[in-house]
């Protein structure tokens, strides 16, 4: 076994989310694995993945793993919330790559966290399906969770407005909402949500939001070590983004969080 998963160490990681929210997991996962080589699939025709009914997720999803099947991807990283909550599941052992979803990853960690009430914003999809609450009261039953859903801010972010009125009362409303339960942390439980941080921190401190990724990043990091996964040159490796849409939207939103040099390829590949 060591020996077939040696032979997997200089294949690609790929990564993907209905757009650019899944960079916050990239960055980051990057900022520790810099000698790895990166594949990125935003599914930007098909956002918001949150308004999707289960079956298309599973779809879209499904497509998005054939496609890392023939990039040879040694390892797929759900950087989405959404497909984490509805799709991992019927997923995770159909391929022959290792599978991190995003919500099951962190529960864990966040359901240590020596608070009694924890609040979580997310997709509507995401939301009805409790994933976050069953998967933090499965570890500390005795956890107080809030769920609220928030459907305009994933297009707030891909959109780019972010500083506009419209942008700052859609956030407002909700942490108004939110800040009522009383709740000591709140996770951000969009990877979209983090590029609205200058916005939340004007309702409540900084400290108070949990962005996942930074806690998801050293699960991977940590899981590929064990499995012997890591690459093992010595130099930066290479990254490669592709999008179903809009690429120059793509790299322009992304600028946030990270720099894409290369415009995103449009590619052929294009799911349902």
């Amino acid at each position: 076994m060591r020996t077939i998963l040696n032979s997997l160490n200089n294949n690609p990681i790929g990564f993907f989310d209905s757009g650019v929210g899944g960079v916050t997991v990239f960055e980051q996962v990057k900022k520790l694995l810099p000698n790895e080589d990166y594949i990125y699939f935003g599914d930007t025709k098909n956002m918001p993945y949150g308004e999707k009914t289960e079956a298309q997720l599973l779809e879209f999803a499904d497509n998005i793993f054939k496609f890392f099947e023939k990039q040879n991807a040694k390892a797929v990283v759900m950087a989405c919330n959404t497909t984490s909550a509805i799709v991992y599941e019927r997923l995770k052992d159909k391929y022959n790559f290792k599978v991190y979803p995003i919500i099951q990853s962190v529960a864990k960690q966040f359901s240590e966290l020596p608070i009694k009430r924890i609040g979580i914003f997310a997709t509507p999809a995401t939301i009805n399906s409790h994933c976050y609450k069953k998967e933090l009261l499965k570890h500390n039953d005795k956890m107080e969770v809030v769920e609220i859903a928030c459907p305009e801010w994933v297009r707030i972010v891909e959109d780019g407005r972010e500083n506009t009125e419209f942008g700052r009362q859609a956030v407002e409303l909700k942490m108004q909402e939110m800040l009522m339960f009383n709740p000591e942390k709140i996770v951000l439980g969009c990877t979209h949500y983090p590029y609205l941080i200058d916005i939340l921190q004007k309702f409540a401190p900084k400290e108070m939001f949990i962005n996942p990724s930074e806690e998801f990043a050293k699960i991977i990091r940590n899981d590929l070590v064990s499995k012997n996964l890591l690459n093992q040159s010595q130099t930066s490796g290479y990254e490669k983004f592709y999008v179903s849409a809009n690429p120059e939207k793509f790299q322009k939103s992304a600028s946030m969080f990270y720099e894409i040099k290369d415009l995103p390829v449009l590619t052929e590949f294009q799911p349902a």
